[in-house]
């Protein structure tokens, strides 16, 4: 993550929703997890594993279900 002095006065939250088929899929897993340890006030991150998961439903675990799962929380941060 690029130390800058925008980053360094960011208070807010970013929230990414990551979808993959599955686990062994993940895009700069290792990357991620560092961010999130380094700022874990300011980071969050959630996976949809379609071929892992499954929605409350019983099908398969998409990003919009994890964003419906969370919906309460991410509306709360758009106010």
């Amino acid at each position: 993550v690029e130390e800058t002095p925008g980053g360094a006065a960011y208070k807010g939250q970013a929230w990414l929703f990551l979808g993959v088929a599955n686990s062994d899929a993940l895009l700069y897993d290792d990357e991620w997890q560092e961010v999130l340890k380094k700022y874990p006030d300011n980071f969050r991150l959630d996976y949809a594993l379609s071929r892992e998961q499954e929605n409350k439903k019983g099908g398969k675990m998409y990003i919009q279900d994890k964003v419906e799962e969370y919906a309460d929380r991410c509306l709360t941060k758009l106010k």
